[in-house]
This record gives structure tokens, sequence and C-alpha cells, in this order.
């Protein structure tokens, strides 16, 4: 997932403003492994809940983050909070 979000996110010129990690585990504490960054060392495991949660911020404008919930089924994402409006679009 944090490669697919930076390749996404460098294709709009703004991979350097991404300063976390794209997102992390949802158990019992909302916190959880795995932490989702290109040199993690967890794995995605069926039925796993994860955060994906790309954010850019531009030093002297501000940022902009949006997180969805995701579950693995079948060894794909199934989103969770597909029907919340983000409300945003990007610039061609």
């Amino acid at each position: 997932p944090d490669i697919a979000a930076r390749r996404v996110l460098a294709k709009f010129g703004l991979l350097d403003e991404f300063v976390h990690t794209v997102g992390h585990g949802v158990g019992l504490d909302v916190h959880e492994k795995p932490r989702l960054f290109v040199e993690s060392d967890g794995s995605l495991s069926e039925n796993m809940v994860v955060t994906i949660e790309p954010g850019v911020y531009i030093d002297g404008w501000g940022g902009v983050r949006i997180e969805d919930s995701i579950v693995v089924k079948d060894g794909r994402p199934e989103i969770l909070t597909a029907g919340v409006a983000k409300g945003i679009t990007m610039p061609e």
C-alpha cells in the first residue's frame, strides 16, 4: 500500500510532502501492527483490518489526509468506508 500511495503522489508532484506512514492495523487498539510503510516488516493477512491514510502537508499552506479503513478479503482490499464522501477532487 505504501508503494502504491507513493506512486500516485509522485504522479501529482506531491511525494516530497508525504511525511508519514500510509496506514496501520486496527483492532482493540486503534493503532496496531502492521505499520504500513515501505520498510515495514509486517504482512497483510486474510480478514485483517487496516487504515489507508496518505496525507500531504505543504509547508506554509496546510495539509490534507484522507483515511479509509479496509479489510483484506481473498488477498484484496475491501473498502469499509467506500460510502463516505471524501469531498475532494485532484487536478488532472
